[in-house]
């Protein structure tokens, strides 16, 4: 995903500066004892985060990446129980499961994911459906000019212009860093938008809704650029990925 900070993102409070001392805490904690910390933080990161208020526990690293979610808990959907909806201005809407979804041509695609507040990972192997794909699947009306992305965390959205959304790199992605998407990550299904910082890239994808306009997503009402291009949009330091 991936683009989110915990408890007091939900009233529009940036995190990004309150938890340096915290992070830097963490640190120290790092060179005193090594391996034994990052074992301890990759195997206890997603309790910690479901119940930490702090929204310290959501900068803590798992892997190459940082975790963030903005209800404060990380939703879990097993792929057998997956359903993906395309829906809106389209003459065909449907509903996808997961095996559908995956039986469907694949596009592979390694690239750099780039959060808003400063960290990249670098050559970030992604495997899914081009979004063109399923837009074309569903049949876009003449008159939609925008895309919405819902997730099933019951709070997250994100959107795309549909130029935006029919690039070839604008992937619904199960696979990613050659594994499927965990939990942790946005799974079964995420969003990846490579030219954008992170938050337009919306974890625990469920619903795809094709607009008449863009319609502003969670961290655009809060003040973040609606094109968030990787160097060109304002990006403001505190907005998590």
């Amino acid at each position: 995903m991936s683009a989110e900070s915990l408890q007091e993102a939900e009233v529009g409070t940036p995190i990004g500066r309150r938890v340096v001392l915290g992070m830097a805490a963490v640190g120290a904690a790092g060179v005193l004892f090594g391996s034994r910390v990052q074992d301890w933080l990759g195997n206890t990161l997603a309790p910690i985060t479901a119940r930490d208020g702090t929204g310290l526990s959501s900068l803590l690293p798992v892997g190459r990446f940082r975790i963030y979610s903005v209800t404060g808990s990380l939703p879990s959907k097993l792929a057998a129980d997956y359903h993906l909806q395309v829906d809106g201005l389209v003459d065909k809407p449907f509903t996808l499961t997961f095996d559908e979804l995956t039986a469907m041509p694949a596009t592979g695609l390694t690239a750099d994911f780039q959060c808003v507040t400063g960290w990249r990972v670098h050559e970030v192997p992604w495997v899914g459906v081009k979004l063109r794909d399923l837009l074309d699947r569903a049949g876009v009306k003449h008159r939609a000019a925008g895309v919405t992305f819902q997730s099933f965390d019951g709070l997250y959205t994100e959107s795309l212009s549909m130029d935006q959304a029919r690039r070839d790199d604008v992937l619904v992605v199960y696979r990613m860093e050659r594994k499927p998407v965990s939990r942790n990550h946005g799974g079964p299904v995420r969003l990846y938008v490579a030219p954008m910082y992170g938050y337009k890239s919306c974890k625990w994808l469920e619903r795809i809704t094709v607009t008449s306009k863009v319609v502003p997503g969670y961290w655009e009402v809060r003040g973040y650029d609606q094109d968030a291009w990787i160097g060109k949009s304002n990006g403001r330091e505190d907005a998590p990925v």
